[in-house]
């Protein structure tokens, strides 16, 4: 009797954020929870995609979803910026330059 053993196969893959791209998104979060604007996060990796979600609370719908597709690299940018109705706010391969479109929440006018 001989056993059949399935051929090894490796894991899926996954896409992660980077420790400096955490970094970036990090500030941008203590920043506005600092602000009052912010309280939860979420972090997804999935197959094809990496997501960061902001809530306002913790049961709700993420406000803003910042999305890291490393396949889109080439043609619209690989990071995005998604609101809370699926709207992409803002798209590119610079991640400081998507994350602009939130940190205009930051700024207000003072009366």
């Amino acid at each position: 009797m001989t056993l059949h053993t399935p051929p090894p196969t490796q894991p899926p893959q996954q896409v992660a954020f980077h420790r400096t791209e955490l970094n970036v998104i990090l500030g941008l979060y203590g920043r506005m929870v600092a602000a009052g604007e912010w309280r939860d996060y979420g972090l997804s990796h999935l197959r094809d995609a990496a997501v960061f979600s902001v809530f306002r609370r913790t049961a709700e719908h993420p406000l803003y979803r910042i999305e890291k597709r490393p396949k889109l690299r080439l043609r619209q940018g690989q990071y995005a910026v998604i609101g809370m109705d699926g709207q992409i706010l803002k798209r590119g391969n610079d991640l400081r330059q998507v994350l602009r479109v939130l940190e205009r929440k930051l700024i207000r006018a003072v009366e």
